[in-house]
């Protein structure tokens, strides 16, 4: 049973509890979304997640010793289903439906094996491409934080 709560941090979230005759277990919807993240970037051709302001937030983040895992990535889930929306940037010269592609079934298997859900559709956008050589979006705003 999918559920909205009350988070500690403020934000409100949804969860997906699934009850056996020995106890239940709650998924948050954050959880999906770190394992859908992994699982994309992980693929070959993929540069990495997110649109540039995510990218540039992100690039912060890592120098500062954090990470967001389900950057880039969101996800609807429901008591037994999953959809989900991944943002990519892919490598220059790789074929772009193949990463598409093999980020969808990557997603899939991953929240599938991993979290018990059926996966009702992946849905990625590709919003750049990173060239060799040339600076991204996300090291030219990191290069302005000083």
């Amino acid at each position: 049973m999918a559920t909205s709560t009350d988070r500690v941090d403020g934000t409100t979230g949804s969860t997906t509890t699934q009850g056996t005759t020995r106890g239940r277990t709650i998924i948050d919807d954050a959880v999906v979304a770190k394992v859908a993240g992994t699982a994309a970037r992980d693929v070959p051709g993929v540069h990495a997640l997110g649109g540039s302001a995510a990218r540039a937030f992100g690039a912060i983040r890592d120098a500062i010793g954090s990470s967001d895992l389900g950057q880039g990535v969101r996800v609807e889930v429901g008591e037994t289903q999953a959809a989900v929306d991944v943002t990519i940037v892919v490598d220059y010269p790789v074929p772009m439906t193949e990463v598409a592609s093999a980020v969808r079934a990557a997603v899939a298997a991953a929240v599938t094996d991993l979290v018990g859900l059926e996966v009702t559709e992946v849905n990625v956008a590709i919003n750049d491409v990173e060239i060799p050589g040339l600076p991204s979006a996300a090291e030219d705003a990191a290069g302005r934080v000083r």
